[in-house]
């Protein structure tokens, strides 16, 4: 069924539609867009609407025209945060999009003094807490670094997530299968600062000691009804264009 934008608001929709399939992997880096007249008739839109809505998507880097070939989506558009990996892997089961691979697999079992942790997480000061840590890469290119911290009580639930091993289903849904429980992620936030030296080492970024290197950081807190069950870290090399929200 045709797609009818109200309000005349119809590009920001059918740019809404074609972002998402490009966060979701759906559409791949060097995939052709459909064509203006294509996409006129599926969301029922005129020639004007579609090409505003592509002039969007290009101001945001995601796709360029490429002549004989139309619009395609460009090789590196954005690099997703790990709460948008959960959403796209409940959509269409895609751990990673084309392109896209980790690398650098830590697990370890640590001290927690962190007091953004602590508080997230309703530890005290040098309680012991799993800490799964991992590089993402885009065609071979460190993107981010992705920490996630879990509690006794969520790796008692899901011990998998305390062995030196990938995991074959997201915690939250394993948890939720063990409990019965509904697992929700809080909101996700968004800061700058300082990138620590292992960090810089694990991006691949060559610089002096002590320079000082920002980056962008997103965390996100996850919870079932009774308490905090994990706490996701993501440090995006400097560069990196990092969807926020959807």
């Amino acid at each position: 069924m045709a797609y009818k934008a109200p309000e005349g608001k119809g590009y920001a929709d059918v740019a809404s539609h074609f972002r998402t399939q490009i966060k979701s992997g759906e559409l791949a880096p060097g995939d052709s867009l459909p064509s203006v007249a294509e996409i006129r008739e599926q969301f029922g839109v005129a020639a004007k609407t579609v090409s505003r809505a592509l002039a969007v998507l290009k101001s945001e880097g995601l796709v360029a025209s490429r002549g004989a070939l139309g619009t395609v989506v460009e090789k590196t558009p954005i690099v997703i945060t790990g709460t948008d990996r959960l959403n796209r892997m409940e959509k269409n089961g895609l751990r990673y999009a084309p392109g896209e691979t980790s690398s650098g697999h830590r697990v370890m079992r640590r001290s927690v003094y962190d007091p953004e942790v602590c508080t997230a997480l309703d530890l005290e000061p040098g309680d012991e807490a799993v800490i799964r840590i991992r590089v993402f890469r885009q065609d071979g290119k460190p993107t981010s670094v992705g920490v996630s911290v879990y509690p006794p009580h969520t790796t008692a639930a899901v011990p998998e997530l305390g062995e030196d091993v990938r995991m074959v289903k997201q915690f939250d849904r394993l948890y939720r299968e063990r409990t019965g429980r509904e697992v929700v992620k809080g909101q996700r936030t968004a800061h700058a600062r300082q990138a620590s030296q292992d960090e810089l080492a694990a991006l691949e970024i060559d610089a002096p000691p002590h320079s000082a290197v920002a980056v962008l950081v997103t965390t996100v807190t996850f919870h079932d009804d009774e308490q905090a069950l994990g706490y996701w870290e993501d440090v995006y090399a400097p560069g990196s264009r990092v969807p926020l929200t959807d």
